[in-house]
């Protein structure tokens, strides 16, 4: 759709618009923040500013990478039809839009469902607060799924998903991956 939200559609070609949608965002211990791209029409550079139509916001293509089994290749640009990895963007989450600003669109993004259980977390040390503050709200942002929040009336972190074994495994990822030791309550 257009940004006024009337129909609209982009030839799958290199000589389009460009025209990509982030379907995954990962956070690399390396690299930061990783947004897994589809390149729908045209050609994305690296270096070059982009409009996330979803958001209004301009955004700067920092590095580009294909991604295979066990490496990444860093590329100069990256072609309708291809998938890759933008290494740099601040505000794009799953399911943006990135367009050229002089010929913007918005593609049709993906729905999540709510989540349907949900407990209070808390970490074991008063020192791991913060830290699994920050832990929450990086897999809140890979995965659309799960959500956190502050209970108003109890003060408790409240984590939230698709069911107990998606929280298992978000509690398990802030042992393994940011070192947050945890409990669970009801």
């Amino acid at each position: 759709t257009t940004l006024e939200g009337e129909e609209d559609s982009r030839e799958a070609s290199d000589e389009a618009p460009m025209a990509a949608l982030a379907f995954k965002i990962a956070t690399d211990p390396f690299v930061g923040k990783l947004a897994f791209t589809r390149i729908y029409s045209g050609i994305m550079e690296s270096g070059t500013y982009v409009l996330n139509s979803t958001k209004g916001k301009k955004e700067r293509i920092g590095r580009l990478v294909k991604m295979h089994a066990n490496s990444r290749e860093e590329v100069e640009a990256l072609e309708a039809g291809e998938l890759g990895a933008i290494i740099g963007l601040k505000n794009t989450t799953t399911g943006d839009t990135l367009c050229l600003e002089s010929n913007p669109i918005v593609l049709e993004s993906m729905e999540f469902p709510e989540p349907v259980i949900s407990v209070a977390i808390e970490p074991k040390t008063k020192a791991g607060q913060e830290k699994m503050g920050l832990a929450l709200a990086k897999l809140a942002e890979e995965d659309p799924t799960f959500k956190t929040h502050t209970d108003q009336e109890t003060g408790q972190t409240i984590i939230a998903g698709m069911g107990e074994l998606h929280l298992e495994i978000i509690v398990d990822r802030l042992t393994r991956e940011f070192k947050v030791e945890c409990n669970v309550g009801a």
